[in-house]
């Protein structure tokens, strides 16, 4: 089930149940008890007052979680969500276990469940870590990284990237342990975006001839390029798919105590 979908039902029905008593129920317990206190000779005594004005207990539960719960909806939905990493597609720079805010606003403000934009901001650009509802399974969320604007062409052979017929730019950090060529750590240059990537020679991985990217739409890499299930498998992100883009890590916990050591931007 979708949390969003569940959050506004639950605000929707908190919500109902709070006004109907402000405008129906609250008033006819005032009248029942104004009335039962004009035919009371020595007045109501305090156990009978509080039972004609005590709440139904429905009512009593709206009113205290109706604004916690419209808080939420409102900070998760248009400013700033969290999410889990729940796997190893985006390492180096994301690991399994990290915990990351969204930013909601980036790319427009969205309405919750259905996801249409209402009021436009930006649009994502080439570099930005994006999280978004997978195509093939919208209820699933997807974090990877634009490399394909609309209009692009993109093409992926030989672990090099190429954009619009150039080879993306990238350079040897690291080798593996004991300089076995089992793990690169390269740093990529994709736009204004430096970042790091991994790729493992003994790996063929993905190869990909030249697509053009269509207009609304994006097209998303792992940075752990041998690892990711992407834009290379499944085709193209449409703009309506769009959660946010991510942009802190703010713990890390896979098991045991959580750590905040991580705590960083995302780049």
């Amino acid at each position: 089930m979708d949390f969003s979908l569940l959050l506004v039902l639950a605000v929707a029905l908190s919500g109902v149940i709070y006004l109907l008593d402000v405008w129906l129920l609250k008033p006819k317990r005032r009248q029942r008890f104004a009335a039962a206190e004009a035919n009371a000779q020595e007045g109501l005594d305090p156990v009978t007052s509080e039972k004609l004005l005590k709440e139904p207990w429905p009512v009593d539960y709206a009113r205290s979680f109706f604004p916690v719960l419209l808080v939420v909806l409102v900070v998760r939905s248009f400013i700033i969500e969290p999410f889990q990493i729940p796997s190893g597609s985006m390492r180096p720079t994301l690991e399994v276990g990290d915990f990351i805010l969204v930013n909601k606003f980036a790319y427009g403000l969205r309405l919750p469940v259905v996801n249409t934009r209402f009021i436009e901001v930006d649009d994502p650009e080439r570099g930005d870590v994006m999280v978004f509802r997978f195509p093939e399974e919208p209820s699933v969320n997807f974090i990877k990284r634009v490399v394909g604007m609309p209009g692009d062409r993109i093409r992926y052979e030989g672990k090099q990237l190429y954009v619009n017929g150039e080879p993306v730019a990238k350079e040897l950090i690291e080798e593996g342990p004991d300089g076995s060529p089992q793990q690169l750590l390269l740093e990529e240059r994709l736009g204004d975006a430096e970042h790091f990537i991994y790729n493992n020679p003994r790996d063929p991985g993905p190869q990909m001839r030249e697509v053009e990217v269509p207009e609304g739409h994006y097209f998303m890499m792992g940075d752990n390029r041998d690892h990711s299930n992407d834009s290379r498998y499944w085709g193209f992100v449409p703009e309506e798919n769009i959660v946010g883009r991510a942009f802190a890590v703010w713990m890390h916990w896979d098991g045991g105590l959580p750590s905040f050591t991580s705590v960083r931007r995302i780049e």
